[in-house]
């Protein structure tokens, strides 16, 4: 029924195979070996450009981690509603939260198909999907240090036994504790790198904080406690699959943070450029030209302004650097005499003048 995924796998493993047991031996439990550690190589190969989206999408969905917030309290009664804005906030942003599930959901299958692959490789049998009856053979007669990679301490059913094998349990056991220590302490390595990297608020939901736990200890310790029932090449894949992971977060975490710093950096050096020198007055609602055009316009307004106030017959605008010129008392008195209306009429107005209706007493006399 899941040939579509047993038979990729035991083409890699069995290309693999043919490539180290060119170099060693192809009865060499070395050359098994490295085919299955690289079996798991080639997977996580195919593997980056999705982890790298995984991370990328998992950083952004920690910077708007405020507006979910906002949008699981506004709808909290109404749970469609509030999934319909989840997805259209995450559509806005350009984040796929089952992309991010991709390289978790393919290496499954890939695990339960290297399982059932080793598990055919049986004494007496002829094929084993893309392996012939050769190949079978030489992987049942490979060991490391006298273990089995097909064989399991505690053997479930329809696998074949150590003795079967050609082992013990002594044997099995020299090689796989060290494996079985490795591969829960690099589980429990690579679960708290993971840890490290999420924000305060992740850490503090109820939910991410058990499934830390569980990934910090329950993870490490199951990995141990299963060994004993799981093929020693299992072990060989959990182990480089970790050594994988903890080298491929190391790369792609320390690039993404150096894209980010430059980033920040040149967001910096942006402001900076923008931003007013020392004791220069901010350019606000357009440029320098725009307000210099704008105080012109203003000076001949006001210049206008003032044309239109002044009288008729004031003087003419002094020239700059020109002395000024002091009027005289004789040019002074002509002034007011040719200005006032009763000097036109022949009367003055003034101190010493007298009322007509004195004169006209002084002459009765």
């Amino acid at each position: 029924m899941l040939n579509f995924i047993y038979y990729p796998v035991s083409a890699i493993l069995w290309f693999w195979h043919k490539a180290f047991g060119f170099v060693f031996s192809p009865t060499s439990g070395v050359a098994w070996a490295l085919a299955v550690v690289f079996l798991v190589f080639t997977l996580r190969a195919i593997l980056y450009k999705p982890f790298v989206g995984q991370v990328r999408s998992m950083r952004k969905m920690q910077e708007f981690q405020p507006e979910i917030q906002k949008l699981r309290k506004k709808y909290a009664n109404d749970k469609q509603k509030m999934t319909q804005e989840m997805q259209r906030l995450q559509s806005e942003q350009g984040v796929n939260p089952v992309g991010g599930c991709l390289p978790v959901l393919i290496q499954v299958p890939v695990f339960i198909g290297l399982f059932h692959v080793l598990r055919e490789f049986k004494p007496g049998k002829t094929e084993n999907y893309i392996f012939n009856a050769e190949d079978v053979r030489s992987f049942v007669d490979a060991d490391l240090f006298g273990a089995k990679l097909g064989a399991s301490i505690v053997p479930l059913q329809g696998a074949p036994s150590l003795e079967s094998l050609g082992t013990t349990v002594g044997q099995m056991l020299v090689v796989m504790i060290p494996l079985m220590i490795m591969a829960g302490v690099f589980t429990h390595i690579t679960a708290r790198h993971s840890v490290a990297r999420q924000t305060e608020v992740q850490a503090a939901n109820p939910q991410s904080a058990i499934m830390n736990k569980l990934m910090l200890y329950v993870f490490p310790v199951g990995v141990v406690v299963g060994a004993p029932f799981l093929p020693l090449a299992i072990l060989f894949y959990w182990v480089s699959n970790n050594l994988w992971t903890l080298a491929q977060q190391r790369i792609v975490y320390k690039k993404i943070d150096a894209e980010e710093a430059a980033k920040k950096d040149k967001a910096t050096a942006t402001r900076q450029a923008l931003a007013p020198k020392p004791g220069q007055k901010p350019v606000r609602n357009g440029s320098k030209a725009a307000d210099e055009d704008e105080a012109g316009s203003d000076e001949v307004n006001l210049t206008k302004d003032s044309a239109d106030a002044a009288p008729a017959d004031a003087p003419p605008a002094k020239k700059p650097g020109a002395k000024p010129v002091k009027p005289s008392a004789s040019g002074q008195q002509r002034g007011a005499n040719n200005g006032s209306p009763n000097a036109r009429n022949g009367r003055t107005t003034g101190g010493g003048s007298r009322p007509s209706a004195a004169r006209k007493g002084r002459k009765r006399r």
